[in-house]
């Protein structure tokens, strides 16, 4: 309960004023004809005599972000999706009882104004009101100083706040849907065809993740939130679907970070006939097409550095990577005692059973991610840790994968797909048994997805880019919560 003389309580008795005076306080719907960046089109540059002239009559609509009230007279600040734009309220000029209504109109109301354009002394663009209307109430004050609030936890809550007063921040949501149109474009203008899979699985697989777990009542059993669409992506391949890509959500029941969210967006791709090193080259592309499109530039700043995306990328193998950049030393690779021995010096703990190249990829992830800046593709993984990439033909150690890394993180996973149904048949029999060893992150056995590849599945090189984390790329943005619109958090205490 609001106690009395706040201002919520102020608002609420003003609503009950315009109630009492006859006013709906929430009509149903507006007859809006122009925007406000088409006004700006239509008169931005045209001289105040011109102007005058024209006495063309518009209808604009959107929220009160500013009043400065005169009298018989006032000015108010109108914003829509499209930009802001002063009007102009004078009792002379319109309807008495209009005006009335108007002197109980607060910021952050909804209204709507009709009139033709003009110019005032300053020379800003306003509109005249000759009828104005309230679209809706606000029954509570938007923030006064929205920049100078520290409390992020409550910008991610209220996120319908931070965009109502926040440009910044509904920029950024406006360049992640056109990332996202562009990148549907670039697939499609390459043969690609878009497709939906399902989220609710009865086996999760695709990915080395922790799975949320639901249960469906009428069918009587346990289902999965999908932790990637992989397996039954390449499924379709077989079916003859040589080229998909989908923009999919996935859930991974882990740590919420500045990278991590449970829920989040991937881009996945599977190209028939191509290889790992056929994706390099489409995804230099890839995001070329996307830069331009979206930002009209290919370099762009991100925390502090300037990153430069004009192919071609840089490309270090994982072994290699370690030896330059990380300054591992040779025995480390040899040996998977000195790699735990060696992790542990850097307060990195290996747990019981977990392989050499498990504790090579935790080395890599502390001691080289960090540093690669610009864009790089890391090739030649483990094949511990790619149960679903084919392995190299030279050495069947490492697997035929790349992972590209832009800015000190990981943002894109790529193989030449494994289509042995023997082979894949046994890297899931590992990852079986490291679960049954306790490795709950680790895959199952899924006999549909190996049945699929007996029937043969063609050469193919599949790809998942982290759309979240492309957009925080993007938009030079600290946090993957400032790029999802409403990003999961804590239940608040108290």
């Amino acid at each position: 309960m609001e106690k009395p003389g706040s201002l919520v309580e102020e608002r609420i008795q003003k609503a009950q004023k315009l109630t009492d005076m006859g006013v709906s306080l929430y009509p149903a719907g507006y007859a809006v004809d122009t925007t406000v960046a088409e006004a700006v089109d239509l008169y931005g540059s045209m001289e105040e005599e011109a102007l005058e002239r024209e006495g063309r009559v518009h209808t604009l609509a959107g929220r009160v972000m500013a009043v400065r009230d005169f009298g018989k007279a006032a000015f108010i600040h109108i914003k829509d999706r499209t930009g802001r734009v002063q009007a102009y309220i004078r009792k002379d000029k319109i309807d008495s009882r209009k005006f009335d209504i108007f002197k109980l109109v607060d910021i952050g109301d909804i209204v709507g104004v009709k009139g033709a354009f003009f110019r005032t002394r300053t020379k800003e663009l306003t509109i005249l009101a000759e009828d104005m209307d309230i679209l809706a109430k606000s029954l509570r004050p938007l923030p006064e100083k929205w920049h100078g609030l520290t409390d992020q936890e409550t910008r991610y809550r209220q996120r319908y706040l931070d965009l109502a007063v926040n440009d910044d921040v509904k920029n950024v949501f406006v360049t992640r849907s056109r990332i996202v149109q562009a990148v549907r474009e670039f697939f499609i203008q390459k043969g690609f065809l878009e497709v939906e899979t399902p989220m609710m699985q009865p086996i999760p697989g695709g990915a080395t993740a922790l799975p949320f777990e639901t249960y469906h009542n009428a069918l009587g059993m346990k289902l999965y939130l999908r932790v990637a669409p992989e397996l039954y992506l390449k499924r379709l391949v077989v079916g003859g679907l040589e080229r998909v890509f989908e923009i999919n959500r996935n859930f991974r029941n882990e740590g919420i970070s500045t990278r991590h969210n449970p829920e989040f967006t991937m881009l996945e791709f599977y190209m028939a006939y191509a290889t790992y090193e056929d994706l390099m080259e489409l995804t230099e592309s890839l995001f070329g097409y996307v830069l331009e499109q979206v930002l009209g530039k290919m370099v762009v700043p991100y925390k502090g550095e300037t990153i430069d995306f004009t192919p071609p990328w840089g490309r270090i193998s994982f072994i290699d990577s370690l030896t330059e950049i990380g300054h591992v030393e040779e025995a480390v690779f040899r040996d998977r005692a000195a790699a735990a021995d060696f992790a542990r010096s850097l307060e990195l703990t290996p747990a019981d059973g977990e392989g050499h190249g498990k504790i090579l990829t935790k080395l890599f992830d502390h001691l080289v991610e960090p540093e690669l800046v610009r864009p790089t593709f890391v090739t030649g993984y483990p094949v511990e840790v790619s149960p679903l990439s084919r392995r190299n033909e030279q050495d069947p150690e490492i697997a035929d994968r790349f992972e590209l890394f832009i800015g000190g993180r990981e943002i894109a996973n790529a193989f030449t797909e494994l289509n042995d149904p023997v082979d894949q048949r046994r890297r899931f029999e590992a990852q079986v048994e490291l679960r049954d060893a306790g490795d709950k992150e680790a895959q199952f056995m899924d006999e549909d997805y190996i049945r699929a590849l007996e029937h043969g599945m063609p050469p193919t090189a599949g790809e998942g880019i982290g759309i979240d984390r492309l957009v925080m790329l993007l938009t030079d943005s600290p946090s993957i919560r400032d790029v999802i619109l409403f990003p999961h958090m804590r239940t608040p205490q108290g």
